[in-house]
């Protein structure tokens, strides 16, 4: 596991996404502090790694890389189950947000380098 800050390669998640079994690498964003954590089994790894490093719960979301798929939309997957947040009105693993969506989209494409 590792947070990002800067930029991450699209090599780079390639290889990670070696290591699991669907060929995706799992990550979660703080819409907040712009950063994100990847690569772990579970997205809860992922929040965990962030909140011990100063995040806010209600700022991170959980999302899939698809590598192979970088051409077309299929790259971001907005599904997680650390977004089921009833409480917010986040009643399923989708993102459902457009604005938390496009935030998360324009983080990634700052962060990831393809």
């Amino acid at each position: 596991m590792q947070i990002i800050k800067d930029k991450i390669s699209l090599d780079e998640l390639k290889n990670m996404s070696e290591k699991m079994f669907s060929k995706l690498v799992k990550a979660v964003v703080d819409i907040e502090r712009e950063i994100m954590a990847v690569d772990a089994e579970l997205h809860v790894d992922l929040e965990l790694l962030l909140l011990e490093n100063q995040s806010e719960q209600h700022n991170l979301w959980g999302i899939n890389f698809h590598p192979e798929n970088i051409s077309h939309a299929g790259f971001v997957e907005f599904d997680s189950m650390i977004n089921i947040r009833p409480a917010i009105g986040n009643r399923s693993r989708y993102v459902e947000n457009p604005a938390i969506r496009e935030k998360i989209l324009c983080i990634v494409t700052k962060l990831v380098q393809k």
